[in-house]
């Protein structure tokens, strides 16, 4: 474990292990890289595996400025530069997945060999014209308030939404202990620019291999966001998990693992 420093007064913390092409993943909205520990065994074996706290999340430093996707995706770059990555897998959740955009977005997929998108819309506001969005105004605003005023009851139930299995208590604790983290003005103003990005127009700028992976179950994404990027990005691959919700890496970690070890493997 390790920490690098993006800015003065930023540092996020990252693991790495293995050696080979390297693999990132990237967490959702106030998770960490601990939502990953499932897939560190496998891919280290074969690849230099790393994990990363975006900044204010997990164990990197709790700073109240820079939470927008856009300066998460310069934290990236600057996180690859730092540390020389060369032929780079993506591998995006939820909110990462916007990370990942953003990224291609602003510094282009020349040093990217491919990314996988795992349970994302291309944007979760239902802009006109896209009713698959998850959040209306009502509900983020709703969402907002929880934060401030309920943030622990809320996401107990937020979190047990993500899975379509109850977690084993031991599991649902330290996901509990990691989303709140963050203080609620962090946890606030990323949640709202998380929820009103939109990426449907560069959709189908990209120009990377894309695997796009899905829960079958529908608590949080549906699987129509998932089709509606396989018609949008050009050569991108779908995959749905059957017997999986927003977190198929988790539920069906097996299977999750050894499609993208497929996918990206030359």
């Amino acid at each position: 474990m390790a920490f690098l420093t993006i800015e003065e007064g930023v540092e996020v913390f990252y693991e790495e292990k293995g050696q080979g092409r390297p693999v990132i993943f990237l967490h959702g909205v106030w998770m960490s890289s601990r939502f990953f520990a499932k897939q560190v065994p496998y891919f280290s074996e074969h690849y230099r595996c790393l994990t990363l706290d975006f900044r204010g999340h997990g164990r990197s430093t709790e700073v109240h400025t820079g939470h927008t996707v856009a300066s998460y995706a310069k934290d990236l770059h600057t996180f690859i530069g730092k540390l020389n990555l060369k032929d780079v897998v993506l591998v995006g959740w939820s909110m990462g997945a916007f990370v990942v955009w953003d990224y291609l977005k602003q510094f282009g997929g020349e040093n990217i060999h491919s990314t996988v998108i795992v349970d994302e819309l291309a944007s979760d506001f239902k802009y006109p014209g896209f009713d698959i969005g998850a959040f209306d105004i009502e509900s983020l605003t709703t969402f907002m308030t929880e934060i401030q005023t309920n943030r622990t009851a809320f996401l107990e139930g937020f979190l047990a939404s993500m899975f379509k299995e109850k977690l084993p208590a031991v599991d649902a604790k330290w996901m509990l202990d990691e989303v709140t983290k963050m203080p609620e003005s962090i946890a606030s103003a990323i949640l709202f620019d998380q929820s009103v990005v939109d990426y449907r127009e560069f959709l189908p700028n990209i120009t990377v291999p894309t695997l796009l992976c899905f829960g079958r179950e529908e608590k949080v994404i549906p699987v129509a966001a998932g089709e509606h990027l396989l018609e949008q990005i050009p050569n991108a691959r779908l995959e749905i998990f059957e017997n999986s919700c927003h977190c198929p890496f988790w539920e069906e970690s097996d299977q999750f693992n050894h499609l993208v070890d497929e996918f990206i493997r030359d």
